[in-house]
């Protein structure tokens, strides 16, 4: 009841996560929702059976919070499909990429994971990243492309929104992450890499097994191009999506084959099927990941 008594107040329908099998809609807010729409797209996550393997280092009510590696850390809330938080650490200071939906005192208990200063880092703009507790920082940093997002999804924000650029490098000491602007999901979407780690952090931009494309095939197929380079060109193994689930990574595999499926969509030689309800009306599923998108988004 806590999830369905928040996103009610909220006045979310819900905007697709995904699970496996299984489509969880984020529509955007809209006045009257009702009880029976929110039973219709209640998130039983004991049915998408999380996989974790690194060590619990913190566990609250709203958020559990793992550790990646000696530096790394990821966090899961509760309301949107396992909302992911990273917690990165260098010599001297720490970012922390996406906040979740609603997670009291975050800023507290990552403070307590860290001795470093902590900047706070969104990869979009939607209710599951930029939640509540953003308000914990006198500051984030976003892509501007987002702002068409903010009155909805940050609204009321009482601090400075700061200004990625695309290659902007955070030094942390000894420790250096480079945003790559990867719009698609939204037009604002940034996946930040760790050349040396040769993994990265991606949020929603690959979809973590469901991706919804809220701009064009266009941009998305652009956004896997460009990925698809960039893992190639520094080892990139794997990104940390934004609902980690423990066993899905976002691998050079995914992201080509995200680009080829939005290649045949585009052409008109693949055609996905229609569903119902949420902002997105179509889905094509295959090689293991669902992709929704509008008609008018085949372009």
């Amino acid at each position: 009841m806590k999830r369905r008594t928040f996103l009610k107040d909220l006045g979310l329908a819900g905007i697709a996560l995904m699970v496996p099998d299984k489509m969880l809609g984020i529509v955007l807010p809209k006045p009257g929702i009702t009880e029976n729409e929110i039973e219709a797209m209640d998130w039983n996550i004991t049915q998408f059976k999380p996989n974790y393997k690194e060590k619990v280092v913190y566990e609250g009510p709203d958020v559990i919070i793992r550790q990646i590696d000696e530096h790394t850390w990821e966090g899961n809330g509760h309301l949107m499909a396992n909302e992911s938080i990273y917690l990165i650490e260098g010599e001297k200071e720490s970012i922390l990429i996406d906040a979740g939906t609603h997670i009291p005192g975050l800023r507290k208990i990552v403070e307590g994971i860290t001795s470093k200063p902590v900047t706070l880092i969104a990869t979009h703009v939607h209710p599951d990243h930029t939640g509540d507790a953003i308000n914990d920082w006198e500051s984030i940093w976003i892509n501007a492309a987002d702002e068409v997002n903010t009155p909805m999804f940050m609204k009321g924000y009482p601090g400075e929104k700061k200004y990625l650029t695309d290659g902007q490098v955070f030094d942390l000491g000894g420790r250096k992450i480079e945003s790559i602007f990867t719009p698609g999901h939204t037009p604002g979407s940034v996946t930040f890499l760790d050349r040396d780690k040769h993994y990265g952090f991606s949020g929603d931009a690959f979809g973590s097994g469901n991706l919804l494309i809220t701009t064009n095939l266009t941009t998305q197929i652009t956004t896997c191009e460009k990925m698809s380079y960039f893992m190639e060109k520094y080892g990139i193994k794997y990104m940390y999506p934004g609902h980690y689930m423990g066993s899905n990574l976002e691998t050079p595999q995914r992201v080509k084959d995200i680009g080829e499926l939005c290649l045949e969509l585009r052409a008109g030689t693949k055609k996905g099927q229609p569903q119902e309800g949420g902002m997105l009306k179509n889905v094509l599923s295959e090689r293991g990941v669902r992709l929704n998108y509008n008609d008018e988004g085949v372009r």
